[in-house]
């Protein structure tokens, strides 16, 4: 541990919130960092790395992290932006100019006219929706479609899909997972069954509306079997056929094109959708997504290995929320949470719903920095803290009275876990401002610090408010 960071009163004067904050002495002088940058025990300042690497961007909690501000400001430097896995059951959020755009299957870059924005192999794609999202942009869209492209071999969300979706939802009952009925899950599932549609098979137009009248007249027998209305093939088909001809023009080996721009140095910029502790294998199983969600998602969504991956980014939410079913530590059903929703507008990007607001969970960050080998954290959102007189941060979870620093595997046991907190002091200042670290407010630099002691990775950027230029690289 550097000996600045020895000096910091965020670590020597926090206590726990059993002995609360009246007998520590916060008037001890802030201690400067050793070094630019804001250095946990893992990761090191590359001056350079803002511009010269590929880079990966991952969500470190339930979703909803900010990702999208932080894609959308990398992708102004990058040659292509990648999108990996998941559907139009992701939202993120770019905010330029005062003006607010929530992109769904779209690749952050898209607002960048030098980036080409690929929808890679591992993202499940629904025409109509994504048909839809270019109208939205307007002329951006327009411009968007001349340097869009979609893997051949990425899986078609059908209308067949969101009515098995909705049709389990049902069945679940109050145990229900809390999807977006997007049809995303069982898209996924007709992946491993192998028995989905590819947008490689968009070029022979017929041949593909043989196979979609063919599936969706084999899941209407599922759908029976739910006792859920079933779908008219007819008008199913001329629901999508249309959205499909035109998506066809966007299809090409997009392997192929991501390993030719590896081979000539391109920078390429690969974005994650949701959350890590939303995966499939380690999120709070079932109430997660259907598609993994950190580093493995993005090898095998792009068709590119591990050494084209570049520095992997960490995006964490200076708060924690999530939205949907399944157990959440950390929750602040009440006023504070109430709150926090308020100051943060926590209300899903792609479905509306309110998010369940909570403290900073650094249990699930530590164990998604781990599973990912994550070398920086973006920390956003901080501004929301603003006004909080003192801010609690889990750091441990406590189980039949033993101590856990990690995230249990069975989604029982994470329910029954109590939060160990830490209390840091919080400040009244308005952040929004601040574009140096040296800006903020002590206790806001002292919360920063902890967050990257507490989690072992460095701080490489703080958000200050919701606009593209409303952030700190440290």
């Amino acid at each position: 541990m550097p000996p600045a960071w020895r000096q910091c009163p965020a670590v020597r004067c926090h206590g726990c919130v059993r002995s609360g904050l009246a007998d520590h002495d916060l008037s001890l002088p802030y201690a400067a960092p050793h070094a630019p940058g804001i250095i946990g025990r893992r990761g090191a300042r590359n001056e350079d790395s803002m511009v010269s690497a590929n880079k990966v961007v991952l969500g470190l909690q339930w979703g909803d992290e900010g990702k999208g501000k932080v894609i959308d400001v990398l992708a102004g430097r990058c040659d292509l932006v990648v999108r990996c896995q998941g559907g139009a059951n992701a939202g993120h959020t770019v905010v330029v100019d005062g003006r607010k755009t929530v992109l769904h299957l779209l690749p952050s870059g898209a607002l960048h006219a030098g980036a080409t924005c690929v929808i890679g192999n591992g993202v499940v794609v629904d025409p109509v929706a994504l048909l839809s999202e270019l109208a939205d942009l307007g002329a951006a869209g327009r411009d968007l479609a001349r340097r869009l492209v979609v893997s051949d071999r990425a899986h078609l969300v059908l209308p067949c899909h969101k009515a098995l979706d909705a049709a389990n939802e049902r069945r679940r009952g109050d145990a229900k997972v809390g999807t977006t009925l997007r049809g995303i899950g069982p898209c996924y599932g007709d992946k491993i069954a192998r028995t989905g549609l590819r947008c490689g098979e968009l070029h022979d137009s017929a041949a593909f509306e043989q196979r979609l009248r063919a599936h969706h007249a084999l899941v209407n027998e599922h759908l029976r079997a739910l006792q859920a209305p079933e779908l008219s093939v007819d008008e199913a088909v001329a629901q999508v056929l249309p959205a499909c001809r035109l998506v066809a023009g966007f299809v090409r080996d997009t392997a192929a094109l991501l390993h030719a721009a590896a081979d000539a140095g391109k920078t390429i910029l690969f974005e994650g959708a949701q959350g890590v502790m939303l995966d499939v294998d380690y999120g709070t199983y079932p109430y997660v997504t259907s598609s993994n969600t950190g580093i493995g998602g993005v090898i095998t969504g792009s068709g590119l290995s591990h050494r084209s991956l570049g520095e992997v980014i960490g995006i964490v939410k200076a708060y924690t929320t999530r939205v949907g079913g399944g157990p959440f530590p950390v929750e602040q059903a009440n006023a504070i949470g109430d709150a926090l929703r308020q100051r943060g507008s926590e209300y899903g990007a792609t479905t509306g719903r309110p998010r369940r607001c909570g403290w900073l969970d650094l249990v699930a960050v530590r164990f998604a920095s781990r599973l990912n080998g994550v070398d920086s954290i973006a920390l956003t959102k901080l501004d929301v803290l603003s006004g909080e007189h003192a801010i609690p941060v889990c750091v441990a979870y406590e189980l039949d009275g033993n101590r856990l620093d990690t995230v249990p595997a069975l989604v029982e046991d994470l329910a029954r876990v109590k939060p160990v907190y830490e209390v840091l002091p919080g400040w009244s200042e308005d952040i929004g401002r601040c574009r140096r670290l040296a800006d903020l407010p002590a206790r806001a630099r002292d919360y920063v610090r902890f967050v990257a002691e507490r989690s072992g990775v460095r701080v490489g950027w703080v958000g200050t408010g919701p606009g593209r230029d409303e952030i700190i690289v440290c």
